[in-house]
């Protein structure tokens, strides 16, 4: 293999969730490799941070504030991106929601809503939107799922339902899109270090017990994670469509 495989300047990316933990670590290797980052979360400052770091090693990127959860914001975004001539030909769907962490009897509407809205209907609408401007020339969308949509997570089921829906929607939409040049594939990151999972890895008891299921034995480092986005981004995985790429130090083993 060459570096010629994973080269991707010219190619314009977004990023959402870019602010910080795995998706400020895919921004900075895509950067890396010489995409123009269009880092994005619902906080434009943390984006802004990101940003800077890329530009400071040489990389373009800038920031723009979308909120996942609001359809209505996921579609201005792209709009003005395209009128700019910046419609993004890779597509990183990364943001998530997790507002409750216990038994899903326990959960309340409000909670189940806003994962439902962020995860899933965020998702889908990005990708939507990503994709009708896609048709033309190709391109390549990553959706960011979880070891949860293989294996529900206690505390964590209606979470783990959307990861598990993500998959699904990828697998259709890899079909669908296949005919436009367009590849769509998951990433399913196992326990990783990020404000994100504190609710784990700032839980001695369970992160004891997480540790047991991990042949790897550790936590994994955002950094760890964003490799694997750059391989299904990249031309290195031009025949690579509807597939989900495990990164979890073997917990699903």
């Amino acid at each position: 293999m060459t570096d010629s495989l994973f080269d991707l300047s010219g190619r314009t990316a977004l990023v959402s969730g870019a602010s910080r933990g795995i998706g400020a670590s895919i921004a900075e290797l895509l950067a890396a490799h010489g995409a123009h980052v269009i880092c994005t979360s619902r906080k434009l400052e943390g984006c802004e941070k990101v940003v800077e770091g890329i530009r400071a090693q040489g990389g373009s990127a800038q920031a723009l504030a979308m909120h996942v959860g609001d359809p209505a914001v996921i579609e201005q975004v792209f709009s003005t991106l395209e009128a700019q001539g910046k419609a993004p030909d890779i597509l990183v769907n990364n943001a998530a929601a997790n507002p409750y962490f216990g038994p899903m009897l326990d959960m309340d509407l409000a909670s189940y809503e806003k994962t439902v809205e962020v995860n899933l209907r965020g998702y889908f609408w990005s990708t939507v939107q990503a994709a009708k401007r896609m048709r033309d020339k190709g391109g390549s969308i990553v959706n960011i799922a979880s070891v949860n949509a293989r294996r529900a997570a206690p505390g964590q089921g209606i979470y783990s339902m959307t990861k598990a829906g993500i998959v699904n929607m990828t697998e259709g939409f890899a079909k669908e899109l296949a005919v436009h040049g367009i590849r769509v594939n998951a990433v399913l990151p196992g326990l990783t270090e990020t404000k994100f999972a504190s609710a784990i890895t700032g839980n001695p008891k369970i992160l004891g017990m997480m540790m047991q299921m991990i042949p790897l034995a550790r936590v994994a480092q955002p950094n760890e994670i964003a490799p694997a986005v750059l391989f299904l981004a990249s031309p290195a995985s031009s025949y690579v469509t509807g597939a989900t790429l495990v990164v979890d130090g073997g917990y699903l083993a």
